[in-house]
């Protein structure tokens, strides 16, 4: 007998832990080497544990639901076991695994049936593990558990949706997952602790429009992608942080830090909620280069591809609520970051050209900054400076 240990995956030092979601095997099972066995789901992103060898599965060590770190111990394979011989003891084995509660009796004892870091939250609460249904293996209380417990003690263990139906009006409660709770935390940081403004402009898109109309088709027989819009956004950041870098500095206690580089985080929509891929080094990036990571970016964001080193760092963000219909709106900014561009959907508009009405499609720009260190000219001006570079593009392939 050969058996390799299976273990989470490393997580980056600002992950302390991540959460099990769903076993795609049973103990007994055969699998082959990098099938993926179970999805960890942090607070960034959804990582796949595959398998670290061909064999048949021995032990399952945390269960679906389970609390996690680095380099945990999660499953054993034996290497040596061959699917004919395993196949009798799988229908057995999964018996257990299928109801982990009912085994707890039996397998833990009652100071060792909740995990340090829930009995810390147990005791504050003024509960003990027997009061809580542990979701972890042999039905151990884990820190998820005893969080939830104070809410609704007899549902913890369910991390599925709880339907209810008060006086014929159904409501239905589901838990945050990871990624939606850490949003929520990382958007109230952000008001609690940066000093927030808005400024807003507007942005003739003719000529944008009118030199993506002319070369869209060239473009994308040339680079195999389509010219979309965002890349001139991105190009216009670039262009005005380069003249006014505190947009793209942050805060480090009493320090101000500025950044010799522009990564600039660009957010797009998952199943699981807002993430913020980085675009690194943007300002050393084409047209083409931009729009191909972008479409790199939505494709593994609905697939739940991307990796921790896609979301970690940025200097400046951008947020485009124009594809879902937005007009307007003031963007919070993504700490440790200052500032944040919010563009909108691009509508045609009436406005005086050289004391005449026409009809222009306009975009409104916003852009959220941290007046703790940057001042309302410096914003504002920033501002305009997009603004310059998107009504005047080619500005921006010259460089001026």
């Amino acid at each position: 007998m050969a058996i390799i240990d299976v273990v989470v995956p490393q997580l980056s030092e600002s992950i302390s832990e991540a959460t099990l979601l769903e076993w795609k095997f049973k103990v007994g099972a055969s699998v082959s080497q990098d099938e993926t066995l179970i999805e960890v789901e942090t607070d960034k992103v959804v990582l796949e544990v595959p398998s670290p060898a061909s064999g048949v599965i021995t032990e399952i060590i945390e269960g679906d639901g389970s609390t996690v770190t680095s380099g945990q111990l999660l499953a054993k394979i034996d290497t040596e076991a061959t699917a004919a011989a395993s196949a009798p003891a799988a229908a057995p084995a999964a018996a257990p695994a299928a109801a982990p509660v009912a085994a707890a009796p039996a397998a833990a004892s009652k100071g060792d049936v909740a995990s340090p870091a829930a009995s810390v939250i147990l005791a504050e609460k003024g509960l003990s593990a027997s009061d809580v249904a542990g979701s972890g293996r042999d039905g151990r209380v884990t820190k998820a558990d005893a969080q939830a417990a104070s809410a609704k003690p007899a549902a913890a263990a369910a991390p599925a949706a709880v339907p209810l139906n008060l006086d014929g009006r159904p409501e239905q409660r589901v838990p945050m997952t990871r990624l939606r709770a850490r949003i929520a935390e990382r958007l109230l940081q952000s008001q609690q602790e940066n000093a927030i403004l808005t400024t807003f402009n507007e942005v003739d898109m003719s000529a944008v429009i009118a030199l993506r109309n002319q070369y869209k088709d060239k473009f994308e027989k040339e680079h195999g992608v389509k010219l979309g819009f965002m890349s001139f956004f991105v190009k216009a950041a670039v262009a005005a942080l380069k003249r006014y870098p505190i947009l793209n500095a942050s805060v480090d206690g009493t320090d101000i830090i500025y950044h010799g580089y522009f990564d600039i985080g660009i957010a797009v929509s998952s199943p699981r909620g807002l993430v913020v891929p980085i675009l690194r080094n943007a300002d050393q990036l084409s047209l083409a280069d931009i729009e191909k990571a972008i479409a790199d970016f939505g494709a593994r964001a609905r697939d739940g591809k991307l990796g921790l080193e896609d979301l970690t760092g940025g200097t400046f963000s951008i947020s485009n609520g124009g594809v879902f219909g937005s007009m307007m709106s003031t963007p919070i900014i993504n700490p440790p970051q200052s500032a944040i561009l919010g563009v909108h959907a691009t509508k045609d508009r009436p406005v005086a050209i050289n004391g005449k009405v026409e009809i222009r499609p306009i975009n409104y720009l916003a852009m959220s900054y941290d007046h703790r260190i940057i001042d309302g000219r410096e914003a504002v001006l920033g501002l305009v400076a997009m603004k310059e570079a998107l009504e005047d593009p080619q500005r921006l392939l010259l460089d001026i």
